[in-house]
């Protein structure tokens, strides 16, 4: 039988050879759930012998991540904000970046224990909303989606995570529809330029949900979309933001003040990016 560090050596190089990134690392996690080991355990075991249905089980894994499948994917699940999602194709990888939203919004609540109505727009797997009503006892929040497939995974997430009584899903198209009034209105929407989307990693071009990703010629179709509805749903001084992709912070925040939103700021993620905007309604 091989070795773990036999293993990993061959299929760290394979890897390499396909142009992915951080291989050795894709490859420990993929043997770890392979062997239903911790990773830890992976790296330090390397003499430890795989039995032959681990290393078939872990040849299938990475034939699919040869394919530039994504890990989270192959896997079924991702952490985010200390917590772990279920994530499929169906779904946007939730990402480091996007924590930069879930502090922008902590950031403006003077009380965690108020009872808070929240609303994320294009919720997808859940995990920006979810995050939210983990760090806000006594919230409660509607995740909206068109992808049937997406707000699938987000319930799931919900009931994973204990918040299946506070959180809710329905499918539709933005705000249209909806009547009620929210004190937080968030989004992670589309935001690639539709000619660019082709020239992303694979990993992304080629398996996750279009829908998610497309936004329109600019890039900023769906803030044109969203905003009004948002302004309309508002209750006054709700906290709303917005993730938004690189360089387009300046153009998403002249959208926000044109439609009468106030105290507009926009917040850094950890490469110095502007990654999220966010504004107030006016009292």
């Amino acid at each position: 039988m091989a070795t773990i560090g036999e293993v990993l050596t061959e299929a760290t190089a394979q890897l390499k050879a396909a142009g992915i990134d951080g291989p050795r690392q894709d490859a420990v996690l993929l043997l770890a759930e392979a062997a239903g080991l911790d990773a830890n355990r992976i790296r330090i075991e390397l003499d430890r012998e795989i039995a032959p249905e681990v290393q078939a089980s872990f040849a299938q894994m990475l034939a699919r991540r040869l394919q530039r499948e994504p890990v989270s994917h192959i896997l079924g699940r991702r952490e985010f904000w200390s917590l772990e999602f279920c994530v499929n194709s169906d779904v946007l990888d939730p990402r480091p970046d996007s924590e930069t939203l879930i502090e922008a919004i902590l950031a403006q609540i003077a009380d965690r224990s108020a009872r808070l109505r929240l609303v994320d727009f294009g919720t997808g797997s859940g995990c920006l909303l979810l995050a939210l009503l983990h760090e806000l006892p006594e919230a409660t929040g509607l995740g909206i989606d068109r992808s049937a497939a997406a707000l699938a995974v987000a319930q799931k997430n919900a009931q994973r995570l204990g918040l299946v009584h506070r959180a809710q899903f329905q499918e539709g198209d933005w705000g249209s529809g909806l009547h009620e009034s929210f004190d937080i209105l968030l989004s992670n929407p589309p935001y690639i330029e539709a000619a660019a989307i082709a020239k992303l990693a694979p990993e992304v071009a080629l398996h996750e949900p279009r829908l998610a990703l497309d936004g329109g010629a600019d890039g900023l179709d769906a803030y044109r979309r969203l905003i009004p509805d948002i302004v309309r749903l508002a209750n006054p001084g709700a906290i709303v933001a917005l993730e938004v992709g690189q360089g387009q912070d300046v153009a998403v925040s002249g959208l926000l003040q044109a439609a009468g939103l106030v105290e507009i700021a926009v917040k850094p993620d950890l490469a110095g990016i502007g990654r999220t905007v966010t504004a107030r309604k006016v009292v």
